[in-house]
């Protein structure tokens, strides 16, 4: 009998470490989602005079260029999937 409640035991405690690494999993990808979605936004924020919004005076945004790579690359990637946001959510939910 005590071993059938150890062998419970352990198949429970192995389901919750399961699903505490599966939860850990989205809670990453979700947070690396909102960080890539804020960086697009400093992104508009500084460098958004080159799309008509306002923006800080142009010599913050050169100023600021030269480490602004990954946020460049961001807004062009963004730019490729505006036309087509059923990509960008194919992208978010990873399906393909």
């Amino acid at each position: 009998m005590n071993t059938i409640i150890k062998s419970i035991r352990d198949r429970i405690i192995s389901i919750w470490k399961i699903s505490d690494e599966v939860a850990r999993g989205k809670a990453v990808e979700t947070i690396e989602y909102e960080l890539e979605e804020m960086e697009n936004i400093f992104g508009i924020l500084v460098l958004g005079s080159f799309i008509g919004m306002p923006a800080p005076p142009m010599q913050i945004s050169l100023d600021l260029m030269p480490l602004m790579e990954k946020e460049l690359i961001l807004m062009m990637k963004k730019v490729d999937t505006a036309n087509e946001p059923i990509a960008q959510l194919f992208s978010v939910f990873d399906i393909g």
